[in-house]
């Protein structure tokens, strides 16, 4: 019996998300603790050092709710229906902005928890911390004409997801959904306009569940996103990553562009402050504006020259890999001489000759990714190639063009879409390198590797200005390869 508990709770994914949710809340609590404390003056900071205070609180009670789960694990062998009700009280930690102890307390209050569910209670964090960032702007002096007609948007929004987590949690289940959902799944899809892409995520799959008649097409997609969202890095990875789309695109009619570009002489490189959270640089420009729009640059470049070279490199890659005699010879070689030119140097060569801008930085960037993808779309078109469904379909006389793009190419993309997902993080990288060496987008538009260039040179006075871009950039690449860890996971049949 000792061994049975012992293996329940090695297999309880609630206590394995509490300890997760434990350790990082920790590690922030602790980061807030060495910031609350000015050396310099030997003074305490004290709204940083409250946000402390109110991070430990709930850290503490989340030790108490992990031992409890762990209590109830050796001694019953499941979490008690009293253990689960405790996580009410932890959700009062998304107050706080702890999202790694309140996506823990939505996890634990509900026993069987569905993709759905995952994406209704991240698709309302998501909106919730859109919200709150963007309120920060009602500290400054003047905020733009479309902030208040926006706040009523995203607020409306919000109690919209509400509800439906709501209804999500009681009436969705593993395979199946009430026809009325259709409605709602229609207005998820049309909020998601906003850049959260949880509700486009959950729209679609409760069209799937209502429309389909098709089973074994249901539980491909439950098993493909139930691998995921159990995957704690992987969601929470994803969970950035949509946050800063959403911020993108919400920063048009919420944030003041001129905050992050104009110069204001009057509060030259300023402390953090409720006006200006991450203080201001030598030009008086706000940090916080600039990171929000310096996000939406990082993005639309780590996207597009990912996007780019899959398309030609998967196109390319799917012809020598189908016609495997002199097409895949001269393709192939001509790649193999582009592949031999070091990727930084290509774009260098490129920007040089073209000029620094966007534009150039995303053709110099996917230019020196084609040979990658190309070679690994010509491997998975050697192997499925080979298979039956190939086969019968040459001898039913279809053309080698819809052999190649209806039957090889989609039963190809898997791997593809990992290595997109795992490849946009070194994009974003490049693109803030080339712009701190003066050679990606132009100086004066707000993005994290020019913020980056600007900060370094005041790292011992002013040192926030180089740390906050830099967070900004690791944790952006730190959640693709999360993300993209937990796809291939996902994508890997072996995987249970």
């Amino acid at each position: 019996m000792n061994s049975f508990k012992k293996h329940a709770l090695k297999l309880s994914r609630e206590y394995t998300q509490a300890n997760f949710a434990l350790v990082l809340s920790i590690v922030v609590s602790l980061v807030f603790l060495i910031n609350s404390f000015n050396y310099k003056e030997g003074k305490i900071k004290s709204l940083v050092f409250t946000i402390f205070l109110v991070y430990a609180l709930f850290t503490l009670y989340q030790f108490f709710l992990t031992w409890k789960i762990k209590k109830d694990l050796l001694k019953f062998g499941a979490i008690q229906p009293i253990t689960r009700k405790l996580g009410y009280i932890q959700l009062l930690s998304i107050l706080s902005a702890n999202v790694f102890t309140a996506s823990f307390a939505f996890n634990l209050i509900k026993n069987k928890k569905t993709p759905d569910y995952t994406f209704a209670v991240y698709m309302l964090f998501t909106q919730l911390f859109v919200i709150a960032i963007s309120a920060f702007n009602m500290f400054k002096p003047y905020v733009t004409d479309t902030f208040l007609p926006a706040m009523g948007i995203l607020v409306g929004i919000l109690v919209f997801q509400v509800v439906t987590l709501v209804l999500v949690s009681k009436y969705v289940q593993d395979e199946s959904a009430p026809s009325w959902f259709l409605v709602i799944a229609i207005v998820l899809i049309a909020s998601s306009v906003t850049g959260n892409l949880f509700n486009l995520l959950l729209g679609i799959s409760l069209i799937v569940k209502i429309r389909s008649h098709d089973r074994s097409r249901i539980i491909k997609w439950n098993t493909i996103w139930g691998k995921i969202t159990r995957n704690s890095t992987a969601i929470l990875g994803m969970f950035f990553i949509i946050l800063m789309l959403s911020l993108s695109v919400c920063s048009k009619y919420t944030f003041d562009y001129d905050m992050a570009v104009e110069n204001d002489y009057g509060s030259l490189l300023q402390q953090p402050s409720l006006e200006h959270p991450f203080g201001t640089d030598d030009f008086g420009r706000d940090l916080f504006s600039r990171i929000i729009f310096g996000a939406r640059i990082s993005l639309l470049v780590g996207f597009a020259s990912t996007i780019i070279p899959l398309i030609i490199g998967g196109v390319l890659g799917a012809i020598a890999g189908y016609y495997t005699k002199r097409a895949d010879n001269i393709i192939m070689r001509l790649l193999d001489i582009l592949y031999a030119i070091p990727g930084i140097l290509l774009a260098i060569a490129i920007i040089a000759a073209f000029g620094a801008n966007t534009m150039n930085l995303i053709l110099a960037l996917s230019v020196g990714a084609i040979p990658s993808y190309a070679r690994t779309m010509r491997a998975n078109v050697l192997m499925v190639s080979n298979y039956e469904y190939v086969d019968s379909a040459r001898a039913l006389g279809a053309s080698d063009f819809s052999i190649i793009f209806k039957q090889i190419v989609p039963n190809s993309l898997a791997p593809m879409i990992v290595k997109a997902t795992l490849t946009i993080g070194g994009a974003v990288i490049a693109t803030s390198s080339l712009s701190f060496l003066g050679l990606g987008v132009e100086p004066h538009i707000p993005e994290w590797g020019n913020i980056l260039k600007i900060g370094s040179t005041y790292l011992e006075s002013h040192s926030y200005l180089a740390i906050i871009p830099g967070l900004a950039i690791i944790g952006l690449v730190l959640s693709f390869n999360f993300l993209g860890d937990g796809l291939r996971d996902a994508f890997d049949p072996r995987m249970d």
